[in-house]
């Protein structure tokens, strides 16, 4: 019963779209004009209310990452991984993760591995590379190791967390989700 209503909670919440990302947010990232109107790997810039370059733009740390998570979860893995260039601190465990989920995304799951590992290796409590992480091993046949990711989450506080309920559903359906 418990695994039923876990299950059922778990797809609302994944099957609802894309929710409002505060910086701090475990959620997938709400769209943006960077997703909308943006092309050729530029991002928007509120600032200015124009598409910029990254390398070359005044964006904050913060707004570049949450562009490079937006790109990341619209399937432009190239342009995230552009984004992530541009920002300064190259060892964030943020950068790292989404580093990693990119190349996952495109099938290097090897790749991505060694970027979830680098980003757990900064920071341990790092949920959603933990989440991304399971996510890969299951695709490539390691369910032990999907759901040992799966409990270090809970362990670290993440129970009813999306990384948590994400992992979960890709446990029980065999599948990750698209996002």
């Amino acid at each position: 019963m418990h695994l039923l209503t876990t299950s059922a909670f778990c797809l609302a919440i994944l099957s609802g779209g894309a929710f409002a990302a505060a910086s701090d947010s475990d959620s997938p990232p709400a769209t943006t004009k960077t997703t909308a109107q943006c092309t050729n790997g530029k991002v928007w810039d509120t600032s200015s209310k124009s598409c910029v370059t990254p390398k070359n733009s005044s964006l904050s740390d913060e707004s570049l990452y949450q562009a490079a998570r937006e790109l990341a979860y619209d399937g432009q893995y190239h342009q995230a991984l552009t984004v992530l260039d541009a920002m300064p601190d190259q060892a964030d465990d943020r950068v790292l993760t989404y580093r990693g989920f990119a190349h996952r995304k495109m099938g290097q799951t090897t790749v991505a591995m060694e970027w979830y590992r680098k980003a757990l290796d900064r920071n341990p409590d790092n949920l959603l590379a933990r989440s991304y992480m399971g996510q890969g091993l299951l695709m490539d046949g390691d369910l032990l190791g999907a759901r040992s990711q799966l409990l270090e989450i809970r362990a670290r506080g993440g129970k009813g967390s999306w990384p948590e309920l994400a992992l979960l559903k890709t446990i029980e359906t065999g599948t990750a989700p698209n996002y």
